[in-house]
């Protein structure tokens, strides 16, 4: 669902959009911190907001992070 907001900020579109791993954070919300393969050996982490069901907002890219590795941890940013 945020795979066009990344394409977006990018400028670019990924033909591989694969998540391979995610931890959540609790919140106003829940942050959900994801890494995605986008191809090669070229992964991202990205940054995912989901509102509470009451504020019936779509989920957001809040931020992300390129040139990740597969094996690069995927911590809290």
């Amino acid at each position: 669902k945020v795979k066009s907001q990344l394409e977006e900020k990018e400028g670019k579109t990924f033909d591989v959009f694969t998540a391979v791993e995610f931890r959540t954070q609790l919140v106003a919300g829940t942050n959900y911190f994801i890494k995605v393969h986008v191809g090669n050996d070229e992964f991202m982490h990205l940054r995912v907001f989901k509102s509470l069901p009451h504020e019936n907002k779509p989920l957001s890219l809040h931020s992300y992070q390129g040139s990740k590795a597969k094996h690069d941890e995927l911590a809290y940013f």
